[in-house]
């Protein structure tokens, strides 16, 4: 089968490589119909490299046909349409019990502390054969995937593997619902569906802070307020004075971070984070374990934004080890905060009544960009470099 393979930092290929097959009885096969290009995905083109391997496949946002089920596996067959959430979770232990799938006891990679294995998402979490590909083989597919209807296309369903419900938990960690006010930062694919999520919810006002004009204009289509951040000049001072004056002297009730590890705005991480990434892999690895640090520009933003006693949710990816914070202010304004990978499974029943018969958030014209396959290390560098309006990119294998 064709597959997106990492071979190196900013180096994605497509490559041929073996059909994947039952190995378990929780096993399922699926041939891939649509795939995401997620931004978690650009973190190992470039900062997650040192817990990459040469010939990983890419992806975590699949759908497709089921074509095969292991002996173990009776909620789904051959022929049926189905979402495969980004985690790998089992569906009966303790944690995935209590709605915490994203830590899964029965998928935890032990070796490295990390929760339930993800696919096509590094050494860290599983080195799981990923989903930019033709064919899917699904483990735990006695829980994990999501039946969907014939009918609508893919884009009104393939976001149930990871925007959806990582936007939703980012909102209900928020709580960005019933007439609370909210700052998203950051509005890419999650940020601009969050912002859609909590006007849905009933938050009073939404407000999307970002620098790219397609994003903002996105955002403000779909009935959000937005700030332009370069109109700021990289100064938090500025921007809080402008969020005040759209909200309140207060502030907002909560900040979502929906950016990460790889903000604008931090010079001196990301020159860490460069050089880190001219080490030797074992060097690199180890430097990234116990003092990585992030760009932490949004975060830093977010705790000065916030109401004192207001909540930030972080569904933007962090990875370091050694991150300054500011405790005395996080202390000082009561500052709650949540985060986290998303639960898939704990919202995906919530959130397919809004995707049947109507497209309440407005799924089907999300995608900026439908690609074939092949055209991976095209979409891969064009989304790093936001090219071409790229907010959203989907493959069809």
């Amino acid at each position: 089968m064709r597959a997106a393979v990492w071979h190196g930092k900013r180096d994605v290929r497509v490559d041929t490589v073996p059909d994947p097959v039952i190995e378990e009885p929780t096993d399922a096969i699926v041939r891939i119909t649509s795939s995401g290009l997620c931004g978690s995905d650009l973190h190992l083109y470039e900062v997650m490299a040192p817990f990459m391997t040469e010939g990983d496949v890419l992806g975590h946002e699949p759908m497709g046909i089921v074509e095969a089920v292991g002996s173990g596996v009776t909620g789904i067959r051959p022929g049926d349409r189905v979402v495969i959430p980004f985690n790998i979770s089992c569906g009966h232990c303790a944690n995935c019990s209590t709605g915490l799938q994203s830590q899964c006891e029965t998928t935890q990679v032990r070796e490295y502390d990390k929760g339930a294995a993800l696919f096509g998402y590094t050494k860290l979490y599983g080195q799981v054969p990923g989903a930019q590909a033709e064919l899917l083989r699904v483990p735990q597919a006695h829980y994990g995937p999501i039946k969907v209807p014939d009918g609508p296309s893919d884009d009104r369903f393939v976001y149930l593997s990871d925007v959806l419900p990582t936007a939703w938990q980012a909102v209900q960690y928020a709580g960005a619902i019933d007439g609370a006010t909210v700052v998203v930062l950051g509005l890419g694919p999650i940020g601009s569906m969050a912002c859609r999520i909590a006007t849905h919810l009933g938050a009073s006002q939404v407000l999307g802070i970002d620098l790219v004009p397609e994003r903002l204009e996105r955002a403000r289509l779909h009935g959000a307020d937005v700030l332009d951040l370069s109109a700021f000049d990289d100064d938090p001072q500025l921007i809080k004075e402008a969020v005040q004056d759209a909200l309140g002297r207060s502030g907002p009730d909560s900040v979502i971070d929906a950016v990460g590890m790889e903000a604008h705005g931090s010079g001196g991480a990301k020159l860490a984070q460069s050089l880190t990434g001219l080490l030797p892999d074992k060097v690199s690895e180890k430097m990234m374990e116990h003092t990585g640090v992030d760009r932490l520009a949004a975060l830093q933003l977010a705790i000065e934004l916030v109401r004192r006693g207001g909540t930030l949710s972080l569904s933007g990816v962090y990875g370091g080890m050694s991150d300054p914070l500011p405790m005395m202010v996080l202390f000082d304004k009561q500052i709650q905060i949540r985060m986290g990978q998303a639960n898939v499974r704990r919202w995906t029943d919530d959130i397919l009544p809004l995707l049947v018969d109507r497209d309440v958030l407005g799924v089907e014209d999300f995608a900026s960009h439908h690609l074939p396959l092949e055209d991976a290390p095209k979409a891969y560098e064009m989304f790093q470099k936001k090219d071409d309006g790229a907010v959203k990119i989907l493959f069809q294998p």
